[in-house]
């Protein structure tokens, strides 16, 4: 099965693009971006993914605005031979300079959400540690990812109406993984395992000339399963980013996290973080949090449209909720992401704070699959 790649010098394995180098089921190839305003009110999210073994491609895009409405683009179609088709249905996205400038477009259709949407890099392409997660002696997660942080500019149109999204107000962070992880639908192999925990926190921050990025997948004790932080230089323009300086980033030693909850929910209403650089300096980081958008937006742990799941050869559905009504501890309502302004004592930023925390969590004091903060 060839398809246009093939015809460049890029292969890592005898087999051509198209075959993954694993026949896990679960093997993915994902493009994500958020985009938020400078002063908190209105955020978007978007993503884009391929899963061979499932053959289906499939995307989500979902904005929140200040007042808790938010509004839902799903679409689902069979995966294409070619890679570089990354259409489904009125969706596409289009990479007009890797590494530099990508366009988002989803035309109007029946869910009247739609948006014209143009991502420009402020950073070099941001490499982070490989990402493995154990389950036994069974990996569950086994991906590489890195991010870069941007402006956008542009359009959204959604049933309340339309906005526009300028460069001068408007940051955000791409986030491309690939490799393998729990997509689509959960089939039973075998003996069924135990309900597990998981706690996954990602703090990607702009300031005013370089970005602070963070991300933790810990155990039920707290203990560190994957633990990184970095900083990054901010440039003014992608025009502006040294080719020769790609995934240039200053590492720290280690990173730390603290948390305070809402009472009753497993939903941050504080949280510090700590960057220990190599000398042992300690950079402590507060989040205030402005704004919350429900990951089911995207399709994570969605209910009927969560990522990878077949739908039919072309699917498109869209979904509006007041995400203050909901339960925030109902499964489908515990990942979120927060818009958060950023404080070190001396500056301060914006950012997102994304936060999924299941099962038991001895930090927090959680002991059961979905009870709340005290």
């Amino acid at each position: 099965m060839l398809n246009r790649f093939d015809d460049y010098p890029i292969h890592q394995t005898p087999e051509p693009i198209a075959h993954p180098a694993s026949s896990d089921p679960n093997v993915y190839d994902r493009t994500w971006f958020n985009g938020y305003n400078d002063d908190g009110t209105r955020y978007f999210g978007l993503g884009m993914a391929v899963y061979p073994h499932r053959g289906i491609l499939d995307c989500h895009f979902s904005t929140v605005d200040a007042g808790g409405q938010q509004h839902c683009f799903y679409a689902s179609r069979r995966a294409p031979q070619e890679r570089t088709d990354m259409q489904v249905g009125p969706f596409r996205l289009e990479i007009i300079e890797p590494l530099r400038r990508a366009r988002v477009i989803i035309d109007d259709n029946e869910t009247n959400v739609a948006c014209d949407l143009t991502f420009s890099a402020r950073t070099s392409a941001i490499q982070e540690a490989r990402q493995v997660l154990w389950s036994g002696q069974r990996k569950t997660m086994d991906a590489t990812r890195f991010a870069q942080f941007g402006r956008w500019s542009g359009t959204v149109r959604t049933p309340d109406g339309e906005f526009t999204v300028d460069e001068e107000s408007w940051r955000g962070t791409k986030d491309r993984s690939w490799g393998i992880r729990g997509v689509g639908e959960r089939l039973q192999i075998g003996a069924p395992n135990a309900p597990g925990s998981a706690f996954f926190l990602w703090a990607p921050l702009q300031w005013d000339d370089h970005i602070s990025h963070a991300v933790f997948f810990d155990g039920a004790r707290g203990e560190a399963l994957v633990r990184e932080g970095l900083t990054s230089p901010l440039y003014a323009s992608e025009h502006d980013i040294p080719a020769e300086l790609d995934n240039v980033v200053e590492a720290m030693a280690t990173a730390v996290h603290r948390i305070e909850y809402h009472p009753n929910t497993r939903l941050a209403r504080r949280a510090e973080l700590d960057l220990i650089d190599l000398y042992g300096k300690t950079r402590t980081i507060t989040m205030e949090p402005l704004l919350r958008f429900q990951f089911k937006g995207l399709g994570y742990g969605h209910p009927t449209w969560s990522q990878g799941m077949w739908k039919g050869e072309l699917a498109i559905e869209g979904e509006s909720f007041d995400v203050n009504s909901l339960d925030l501890l109902a499964p489908e309502n515990i990942h979120v992401q927060q818009v958060v302004r950023t404080s070190d004592g001396s500056r301060t930023g914006i950012g997102a704070l994304e936060q999924i925390v299941i099962g038991p969590y001895a930090p927090a004091g959680f002991k059961d699959l979905f009870d709340g903060a005290a």
